[in-house]
């Protein structure tokens, strides 16, 4: 219920459109129910179709079910199954191609194997075995044509991660093509970003200060704007603050970035790492931008659509289109792949409180900010301006601010 409130939420389905199953212990399949509006879903809703075949609900089942018994008969793995129409990959069904997902090495990780069944009447027998053979051959995200898109997953938030991410790839493909030719990742270039390591030792923290607790409680906050915004994605990117000079909070690994609570978030510390908790692998690139750099007070990477179409292309990002924007901006960085897993500390080197912002080739963007909200703020106004320049290619083309009128907005501002 939870989960369809959020794919509904996030308008990747409609009121009518979609279903999801869990598959329980002892075979029985737990599945949305027809006809009813995905928009207000209710614990009574639900339909259960047990193993014998036996319907247990006030609803029948998904007229799409026998899809989902089809995938379950073939993947013993698979204890869960979305399908939803997001437009995007609705998008790439209609075009009969698979979205590539080597834009980044987390959606390529996330996604699984993918995969494309041809067309077959909706609620068929015959659609259940065209998408049960890309099942069976091990794909784990499959695109229906002139459908949607089927994804499976050990377990329902593990789907859904796999979902969001295939739907933020074919986004991201389709406003980069707007922009120049895509570039995508090479098995090389996948294999460092999936070798990299966090050796950190840990420490047991002492009561946490009112203080750090605030800090904690804006975090979250923000966090979960941030996804509800689509700036951020269950699965991908990282959100720190500076504590003291010595220490900061940061999201942690392998959590819905949406749902975490205060307590999740990770302590990090003279370079140690708070007990019991694993922080994001983004640690050492925070913790080497903190160090060199003491205004910054909060950091961001991120992968909002719009400005990581520029990532993933190598158009440039001119923030001199409006006053709002270059004032946040700046003159945004262009950062080469890869730098941000290494352990030298060269990421610090493309930002500051001069330079806060910067594109990250293949993997979305880097904010800096002096607060939360700062950071924030700035990354809202950074998608904001990539979406204004993406959508004016179809009207004519961009008149960039001139240098004396960026040089008076620097006067202006201190800048």
């Amino acid at each position: 219920m939870k989960t369809m409130e959020r794919i509904y939420r996030y308008r990747m389905t409609t009121t009518s459109g979609g279903n999801l199953s869990i598959r329980d212990q002892t075979g029985n399949i737990w599945i949305t129910p027809a006809r009813v509006d995905k928009g207000n879903l209710q614990r009574g809703d639900i339909v259960c179709v047990r193993s014998d075949g036996t319907v247990e609900g006030k609803h029948p089942p998904s007229s799409e079910f026998p899809f989902h018994r089809s995938i379950y008969d073939v993947r013993p793995d698979v204890n869960s199954i979305v399908h939803a129409h997001p437009v995007a990959l609705v998008a790439f069904s209609i075009c009969q191609q698979i979205p590539e997902t080597r834009l980044f090495h987390q959606a390529h990780a996330v996604c699984g194997r993918t995969g494309f069944a041809e067309y077959a009447l909706p609620g068929s027998e015959a659609l259940g075995n065209v998408i049960a053979e890309q099942f069976r051959a091990g794909c784990d995200s499959v695109i229906l044509e002139n459908h949607g898109v089927v994804v499976g997953g050990d377990s329902l938030s593990h789907a859904f991660q796999r979902f969001e991410a295939f739907e933020f790839a074919a986004k991201t493909i389709i406003k980069a093509k707007q922009l120049a030719e895509v570039r995508y990742l090479s098995e090389s270039q996948l294999q460092q970003a999936h070798e990299r390591t966090v050796r950190i030792e840990s420490f047991t923290p002492l009561d946490a200060s009112i203080g750090e607790r605030e800090l904690r409680k804006d975090l979250c906050e923000f966090i979960q704007r941030g996804c509800r915004q689509r700036l951020l994605i269950s699965t991908e990117g990282s959100f720190s603050a500076r504590v003291d000079d010595q220490s900061f909070l940061i999201t942690p690994t392998h959590q819905d970035r949406e749902s975490l609570a205060m307590n999740d978030l990770v302590l990090v510390k003279q370079g140690q790492m708070e007990d019991g908790k694993k922080a994001s692998r983004a640690v050492v690139a925070h913790q080497a931008i903190y160090q060199r750099h003491p205004a910054v007070q909060a950091i961001v990477f991120a992968h909002p659509v719009n400005a990581t179409a520029f990532s993933v292309t190598g158009a440039c990002f001119d923030a001199r289109t409006i006053p709002e924007s270059y004032v946040f901006l700046r003159d945004v960085a262009d950062v080469p792949y890869g730098i941000q897993y290494r352990n030298d500390g060269q990421i610090a080197d493309h930002v500051s409180s001069e330079k806060p912002v910067a594109i990250l080739e293949n993997d979305g963007v880097l904010v800096t900010g002096s607060t939360v909200l700062d950071a924030f703020d700035r990354l809202e106004v950074l998608e904001a301006t990539a979406e204004a320049v993406i959508n004016s290619r179809a009207i004519g083309d961009v008149s960039s601010m001139s240098s004396e009128t960026i040089t008076e907005l620097r006067k202006a501002f201190n800048l």
